[in-house]
């Protein structure tokens, strides 16, 4: 994932998470992306041809991100023969693909969290990629789908919804002033170490 400011990699089996590696620092994906997954690879001893497929983060995000990680997933599947599973930033999976959980991995952060969830990217001029979710016995779900949409009109879009949410993501730190001055419903952000892909 590159999508955003975090840059990770991980390898998952079986739905056990094997090994992850994400760094928040001011290199960008491109220096940092592959080392990332040599460390990982050598750690864990993994022979990357027996892998089964490659997800990659396609957006909403960073366009010069999405690039850098696309590239690198497609240059990945190309010399393993291996497929790549585009997995939505912001937004929860209508189906499962392949064996792996779905959902979102910014809304699936805050499991089983009471109220809405609401991921926000920084899209810039004063707007966010988001979507609404909320878990129901234990399962996330999409009460808005992925959009990109005026700060302003989003806040008063969750002021009519009355419920409490929570917020993560690289917007928090953008929007927190104009959240804490507009949001008339219950809020409060997820902690810094949730708040990233």
């Amino acid at each position: 994932d590159s999508s955003g400011i975090v840059a990770s990699v991980a390898v998952v089996e079986d739905d056990i998470l094997v090994a992850e590696y994400t760094v928040n620092y001011k290199k960008t994906h491109s220096q940092i992306l592959l080392p990332m997954l040599d460390e990982i690879v050598k750690m864990t001893e993994l022979d990357l041809k027996t892998i089964d497929a490659i997800a990659v983060a396609k957006g909403p995000g960073s366009f010069t991100g999405l690039r850098i990680g696309s590239a690198t997933a497609k240059g990945l599947g190309l010399a393993l023969d291996k497929p790549l599973v585009g997995i939505p930033t912001v937004e929860a999976l209508k189906k499962p693909l392949v064996a792996v959980p779905t959902v979102d991995a910014l809304a699936y952060n805050l499991y089983d969290a009471q109220g809405l969830i609401c991921p926000i990217m920084d899209a810039r001029r004063k707007q966010v990629y988001t979507g609404i979710y909320r878990y129901e016995d234990h399962r996330l779900m999409t009460v808005k789908d992925q959009m990109a949409v005026g700060i302003e009109e989003f806040l008063s879009m969750l002021n009519e919804m009355g419920e409490a949410v929570t917020f993560l993501g690289d917007g928090v730190p953008v929007f927190k002033d104009i959240i804490a001055d507009k949001l008339t419903v219950p809020f409060s952000f997820a902690p810094a170490h949730l708040s990233r892909q």
